[in-house]
This record gives structure tokens, C-alpha cells and sequence, in this order.
């Protein structure tokens, strides 16, 4: 089949140290694959969520295709395209995915100061982040590709911006972890923030929020905040997240990195502070308690 992403688009993600996989799938080595082979500093998703930072695939079936153009999104935005990619197989998708990260890490076996062991299972990864770029419930044998992890033995993280909860209610397999993003508190926010691609972006969004609670996996509710667009209205986000229920809460704050440093400013980063303080009100509107946090990734933990 055809390469579905463009010439252009493709230099674009080499460059940045991406692999096009297949015909529209993509992979990359994330910074804390890279920080745990070399200084052994984890993701708070290890801590949290038991997953081995050196062994996690950071992987989209769906790499140029969205229905948002979020403000604070690190890819360049003009090569996003709606609709849907013509699927490769699962299977395909993710032998290539791994083929293609073992060739991204190749360069640091014999790095002086990699940790050999990790390394060499590094080269087996046994959880995929569903992620990376793209919106992947766009792709849309997404069931099977979650299915095709499992049937791998390995965990899987669905990330998704909830504009499909068609894609949602159809999946026959659960992911470990089906993570929502919900970046503003109301529709006139979401429009400024997430600046969607389709009509009734909000409509499709608060109907994956409603769900959320039937899935029996883990579930958690991402809060991307960006300083002085959507850290505003804890108790509208609290009436979104009460028919959402989700196990976990992350408000994680923004990061000036990649293109997105041509739409916002160093302004619009949160501190540290900024985030607990707006943590401590999502909690006091919620019922959910502040758990835990990790300042490297800027994000916290909310459970009930």
C-alpha cells in the first residue's frame, strides 16, 4: 500500500527522531527510555503504574491524523489530516513499531554509561503507549490493535482526546490504561485550547467522558493545563470529572517544546507550584485526594 503520509511530513518526523512504520503508524524513543538506560531515572508512569520505563513503545497507529489542533501540541500542525488512514495490520503495524525501535536504540548499546542489561530488554518491550502523535482512535481497527498487544503478553496505555466514543464503545478489548484528555472546562475554552478540526468536538468529547465509567480497566482523566488559557474554573472541570469517574486524575502541566513554542510563551508554562495549587482546588471540588506528584514530568496524582 501507498505511503499515506507525506514526503514533507515524513523528512519532518526523521528529523526529530521518529520512524514512519508501515503506511501511516509511527515510533519513537522517549526521553525516559532514553533516561532510564543511561542514568536510571524512571517516568512517573513506572512509579505509578508499574510499567518499566526502558520497555515501554511509545507508538500512534495514527500519526498524522487528528481532530484537534491543540495550542500546546509539539508537532508542526499543517501537515494534520482528517478523516481516517486505510488500516495496515495490527500485527504489521506493531512488528514494525519494534524492528524500528530496536534500530532508535541501537546507538546506545555500546554507549559508556548505559545500563547493558536494561539495554538488551529493551529490545522486548512489554507495554505500548498508544500515543506519541495523532489522535489514535482514528485508526480504525484500534480494537484489534490493543487486542494484538494483549495477545503479546504486554500492557497497553490508550491516550485518547475522546472525539470518537464510537471507537470507545465498539472496542471488544479493554486497554490497561484508557486515558481521556480533557483540556478545558467548557466548550468556549475547549475551542480556544484544543481548537478542534470537526463541528461538535465538545459534544463527542463529553459523550466519551460519560463513557468512561463502563470500562472495567484502569482510568484515568488527563488535564493538560497551559497557564493563562484553561488553569481557570476548578469547579466546572469538577462537574465534568463527577459523571466521568475515573480511578485517577493527572493534571499535568504544560511544556514550551517543540512548535508549540510558535504559538505560546514561556508564560504559559505552569510552575510546579502553580499545578499543586490547582491540584489542591480539583481535589477540594472533587472528593479525590492528591496522592502523589512527580516534578520532572510536572504532573500529579488524584485518587479517590
Amino acid at each position: 500500500m501507498r505511503n499515506q503520509i507525506s514526503k514533507e511530513a515524513t523528512a519532518k518526523f526523521l528529523n526529530a527522531g521518529y520512524r514512519v512504520v508501515g503506511t501511516h503508524s509511527g515510533v519513537s524513543v522517549c526521553h525516559w527510555t532514553k533516561e532510564s538506560l543511561r542514568r536510571g531515572r524512571v517516568c512517573y508512569k513506572q512509579k505509578w503504574y508499574g510499567i518499566e520505563s526502558h520497555r515501554c513503545l511509545e507508538m500512534t497507529p495514527a500519526l498524522v491524523w487528528c481532530s484537534h489542533n491543540c495550542q500546546f501540541c509539539w508537532r508542526s500542525l499543517k501537515f494534520t489530516k482528517e478523516g481516517e488512514p486505510k488500516p495496515d495490520e495490527p500485527a504489521e503495524i506493531i512488528d514494525g513499531c519494534i524492528e524500528a525501535r530496536k534500530i532508535l536504540l541501537a546507538g546506545f548499546g555500546g554507549r559508556e554509561g548505559t545500563d547493558r542489561k536494561k539495554w538488551e530488554e529493551a529490545q522486548k518491550p512489554t507495554s505500548a503507549a498508544i500515543s506519541l502523535a495523532g489522535e489514535p482512535t482514528m485508526y480504525p481497527r484500534i480494537s484489534d490493535l490493543i487486542g494484538e498487544f494483549k495477545r503479546r503478553n504486554m500492557t497497553s496505555f490508550l491516550v485518547t482526546n475522546g472525539t470518537r466514543p464510537d471507537r470507545l464503545q465498539s472496542l471488544a478489548v479493554e486497554p490497561t490504561n484508557l486515558y481521556i484528555s480533557l483540556c478545558a472546562p467548557d466548550e468556549a475554552t475547549y475551542k480556544k485550547v484544543n481548537r478542534p478540526t470537526i463541528a461538535n468536538g465538545w459534544k463527542k468529547l463529553n459523550e466519551s467522558l460519560a463513557l468512561m465509567k463502563s470500562f472495567k480497566c484502569r482510568k484515568v482523566l488527563r488535564l493538560t493545563l497551559v497557564k493563562g488559557l484553561n488553569m481557570h474554573d476548578a469547579e466546572k472541570y469538577a462537574k465534568l470529572i463527577s459523571k466521568t469517574e475515573p480511578d485517577v486524575i493527572e493534571p499535568k502541566g504544560y511544556s514550551w517544546v517543540g512548535e508549540s513554542r510558535e504559538r505560546l510563551g514561556e508564560q504559559n508554562v505552569p510552575t510546579m507550584d502553580d499545578m499543586r495549587a490547582f491540584a489542591k482546588a480539583i481535589a477540594e471540588k472533587t472528593g479525590y485526594e492528591i496522592a502523589d506528584e512527580d516534578e520532572p514530568s510536572k504532573v500529579l496524582m488524584l485518587k479517590s
